[in-house]
This record gives structure tokens, sequence and C-alpha cells, in this order.
């Protein structure tokens, strides 16, 4: 049940992010490859963290905070700019998203995963397990997340685009305020 719970919580920036893209009109093969690339990007990093330990996160945790943050504002800003600059009837879904903004969502939404896998060894249930149900659940919540944003796009339009905007920023301030707070 730890383990479950410990998947579902490190999911959870994913999820919104992929709510968000579904929100702005992404397509089900994007969200696909959104999909895939988050739960790659959670494994790989948890898988990171678990082989890497301490050595990764003790360097890595310096910084991992404010690039989490700028990558989820930059990203959060883009979308309340388009909600704002755009009307609804202006509205088109986009052609694609490109590799370097998948890239960009894959590291910015998994970078938690990493000093995750630093605890994994510590629950004795080995690595791959572990990993692989993060990376599988992340796949999973970002499928349901995009579903959820899909459907309150359609009910709420841009509004709910500008709020997604939001709480990716909040995201953002919250994970760069606990790190400067610790």
């Amino acid at each position: 049940m730890t383990l479950l719970l410990l998947a579902l919580g490190v999911a959870m920036d994913a999820t919104a992010v992929s709510g968000g893209m579904a929100i702005r009109g992404a397509r089900p093969p994007d969200i696909l490859k959104l999909a895939l690339t988050f739960g790659l990007f959670q494994f790989g990093m948890s898988l990171g963290g678990a082989l890497g330990g301490k050595v990764i996160v003790t360097h890595f945790s310096a910084v991992d905070h404010w690039i989490a943050f700028v990558l989820l504002a930059l990203v959060g800003g883009h979308m309340i700019y388009e909600a704002l600059s755009h009307g609804e009837e202006e509205r088109t879904a986009p052609t694609g998203i490109k590799l370097p903004m998948l890239m960009t969502l894959g590291v910015a939404t998994s970078i938690d995963a990493l000093a995750v896998g630093v605890t994994l060894p510590t629950l004795e249930l080995g690595i791959l397990l572990p990993t692989g149900l993060i990376g599988l659940m992340t796949f999973v919540m970002s499928i349901l997340g995009a579903w959820a944003g899909k459907r309150l796009g359609e009910r709420f339009g841009t509004s709910i685009e500008l709020l997604g905007g939001v709480v990716l920023i909040g995201i953002g301030l919250k994970t760069l305020i606990e790190h400067l707070n610790h």
C-alpha cells in the first residue's frame, strides 16, 4: 500500500500537466506521447535515484527546485498567455507536441522522482518493482488527467486553461517554497 501511495503521489504533477495540455486541445496521439514521456521520465529518474542514491541527490538537490519552478512557470505562463490572448472562436488545437516541449515537461514533472528513488531501497522490494510501478502509475494517471482536462475544457473553455496555467505555476512555487524552507 505504501508503494502505491508513493507512486500516486509522484504522479500528481504529471497528471496536472496532462490535464492542462488536454485543456489546450492536445489530441489523443499527443496525449499518448505525453503520458509515455512522463511514465518513462518518472521511471528513469526514480531508477537513477535508487541506483545513484545520495551522490546524485546531493549534487542535484541544490538546484532541482529552481529547475522545476522555472520550467513549470514557463509552461504555466504560456498557458495563461494563450488563454488571455485568444478568444474561444480563435482557438485551434495544437498540431502536435514537439520533442523539446515533451523533454521539458518530462524533466519538470519528474525531478521529485529522483529524490523518491533514493528512498526506494529502504522498502526492501528491489528496485525494478517500485520504479516500474512509479512509471506505470504516472502513465495511467497522465491519461486520466488528460481525459478530465478535456472534459473540463469542453465545459468551461479558456477559463479552465487559465486555471490550468495558474495551477502549474502554483505547483512550481510549492516545490520551490518547500525546498527553500528546508
